[in-house]
């Protein structure tokens, strides 16, 4: 089925496009909610391990995801322009996280560590070629003006759902079935869609002139790296340092959270489970109306409320022990967060020069994943390791996380403040 221009997509655009969006986007809640308790639970309790695979899989994605975003829009082929990434990486994907919890099975410790940052890795590359690169690129070719906003809007309802499922099912099937028949439903349930969404799926017409007026790709890929290019957008790039210092200080503390709140607390993944749940569910009603007021009101303020706020519940987080004030707190941080991103996201999107949008949404991964994924865990590691409770499980030496690891991410987050205020004396954020 052909796509008209302007017009209504297809009943099968629909289709594959909710079907590959839910699947990737499950995969990815699972990932950066689960793989680190897998580890704990069955590798080792030293943090550390948990730092390298966050700082590995971050890394793999932001460069997997600018070189083959760059690269499949320069691929013309048989099978089109996107499709070959998503289904041949869908399906590898799949395959990685069937394969992924057998590293559990080796013995010696080092070895286990090694081949779960590489296995994380790895599964990383095959996911962000075939949702973070060719899928969302293929969503931006297909939509129309007149489909734009529907398609924005069923991309951000998968990721709200996906975190939903992460949360509450995750938690439970864990608990009473174990990681391995965990990780193959998961696994099989990725490959299925690659297979159904891959083979249902069709490119939107390229036109081929485009190809010959490209740059080398190599010189197209070195221009996202060009400091003369943040120099040129200053406002841009102080709220590209305020999401980056947000982001530091939330991920000291959230790739420990279920370790923390299941080995110090006492909150099983079922308890887990609930209250995750009631979060994310509290965070999108929270989130929805703050965004309406920072297009309403001031985007700046805004983000500085939202940032306080957030810094604030981390601290509550790190004081409460029982399940109403667990989920209270964890509401006002995560809900005032993601709050936040959409106030700093949609101000970064307003700032993005219209003939190189790409280029600085490229630019926005290493700010907002790779940089952030790679100190703050690091700095979360090491609170843990100095200030945790020493700790073994399965013959392994290694530490519980304590509250700290709360209250210094929420603190790290404030800093976020400096480069806002910064944005005060320039003149083109009047209207903003």
């Amino acid at each position: 089925m052909k796509e008209k221009s302007g017009k209504d997509l297809s009943a099968r655009t629909w289709i594959v496009m909710i079907v590959l969006a839910l699947t990737g986007q499950i995969a990815w809640a699972v990932e950066n909610s689960w793989f680190n308790t897998f580890v704990y639970d069955t590798i080792t309790p030293d943090p550390r391990p948990v730092a390298w695979m966050v700082a590995a899989s971050a890394i793999t994605a932001t460069l997997t995801t600018l070189i083959m975003g760059t690269l499949s829009d320069r691929t013309r082929s048989r099978w089109g322009k996107r499709r070959p990434y998503i289904l041949i990486g869908y399906i590898l994907w799949g395959l990685s996280t069937v394969l992924f919890p057998t590293v559990a099975l080796i013995r010696a410790t080092s070895v286990a560590v090694f081949m779960v940052v590489l296995a994380d890795a790895l599964m990383t590359f095959f996911g962000s070629t075939a949702n973070d690169a060719a899928f969302s690129a293929w969503t931006v070719d297909v939509a129309t003006p007149k489909t734009r906003g529907r398609v924005e809007g069923v991309l951000n309802m998968s990721v709200f759902i996906a975190q939903i499922i992460s949360m509450v099912a995750a938690g439970i099937l864990i608990e009473v079935y174990g990681y391995f028949p965990f990780f193959y439903a998961l696994g099989a349930i990725v490959i299925i869609a690659g297979l159904v969404g891959g083979l249902l799926l069709k490119d939107a017409p390229q036109a081929e002139p485009e190809v010959a007026e490209r740059k080398p790709f190599l010189k197209e890929f070195a221009e996202l790296f060009n400091i003369e290019t943040l120099k040129s957008n200053k406002t841009l790039f102080l709220v590209l340092l305020f999401i980056m210092i947000a982001s530091i200080g939330m991920q000291v503390s959230f790739p420990y959270m279920i370790v923390y709140l299941e080995n110090y607390v006492g909150v099983t993944k079922s308890e887990f489970s609930v209250i995750g749940g009631a979060v994310m569910v509290g965070s999108a009603i929270l989130a929805i109306p703050f965004g309406i007021l920072a297009d309403r009101w001031k985007k700046p303020p805004m983000m500085a409320i939202g940032i306080i706020l957030s810094s604030l519940g981390g601290i509550l987080l790190s004081l409460f022990r029982t399940l109403p004030l667990l989920a209270l707190s964890g509401l006002i941080w995560q809900g005032f967060s993601v709050a936040t991103s959409i106030a700093s996201v949609a101000w970064l999107k307003d700032l993005l020069p219209e003939e190189s949008r790409g280029k600085f949404l490229g630019i926005r991964m290493i700010f907002w994943i790779a940089i952030p994924m790679v100190v703050g865990p690091a700095i979360g590691s090491w609170l843990i390791q100095t200030y945790g409770i020493a700790t073994e499980l399965n013959g392994q030496a290694g530490f519980i996380p304590v509250p700290i690891i709360f209250q210094v991410g929420s603190v790290v987050s404030l800093f976020a403040l400096l480069p806002l205020l910064m944005t005060r004396w320039r003149k083109d954020i009047e209207n903003v």
